[in-house]
């Protein structure tokens, strides 16, 4: 790629944007309030706004490797903060996704350096559902499975966090968890219920 082609993109998508809108950046530096906090992966093919069809201040967006969500993470931790106490979101996303490479990784049995510690978080999943995960002879279905349990034990890991406990107990807060499938384009609601794994979450990790 040609980084003097960002900057003529960037020129052109300036120029559009005003065509439409001579006050679209002076609105859009007023701030944000955006109802979504979206948490995805980080690969290149996924990009959060697009696949959702959302605009700029319509979504606060965080992304790591394989959606992550440890509760040790203070990157994770400080924008879960931030999305739930100052822009008050109505809805937490975890969007998982199809063909990970960081799930891939972690299903190998390799030493991959300072990825090691990160894909422990993931294999601490398959480890949890071993015996699902195992019953599946199919190597791509497992993969996918894999994919689907990852985003659902991260929403189970912001749930456990106070700002979401607390906000889910004063408002309307919302946990989501959602695939997208990258042969088709399209996102996967998990259903995942979370009025219930709350419940069954705060008899560890409840706070007053």
């Amino acid at each position: 790629m040609d980084i003097k082609q960002i900057f003529e993109n960037n020129n052109k998508w300036v120029q559009e944007k005003l065509n439409r809108e001579s006050g679209y950046f002076n609105s859009l530096s007023k701030g944000q309030n955006p109802d979504i906090l979206y948490i995805g992966c980080s690969d290149s093919r996924v990009t959060a706004e697009e696949l959702m069809g959302v605009s700029p201040g319509e979504a606060f967006v965080f992304r790591n490797i394989a959606n992550m969500v440890p509760n040790t993470d203070l990157g994770a931790m400080s924008v879960i903060n931030y999305a739930v106490l100052h822009l008050h979101v109505e809805h937490i996303v975890v969007c998982g996704h199809y063909y990970c490479g960081g799930v891939k990784a972690a299903m190998q049995s390799q030493d991959l350096g300072i990825l090691n510690p990160w894909l422990r978080n993931i294999r601490d999943v398959y480890r949890t559902h071993r015996v699902e995960l195992n019953g599946i002879d199919d190597e791509e279905q497992r993969y996918k499975r894999l994919v689907e349990l990852n985003v659902q034990e991260q929403c189970i890991n912001v749930i456990k966090t106070a700002e979401v406990q607390r906000a889910y107990r004063d408002s309307t807060i919302m946990v989501h968890g959602w695939v997208f499938d990258i042969h088709s384009g399209k996102l996967i609601d998990l259903e995942i219920d979370f009025p219930e794994i709350l419940k069954n979450v705060m008899e560890i990790y409840r706070l007053e």
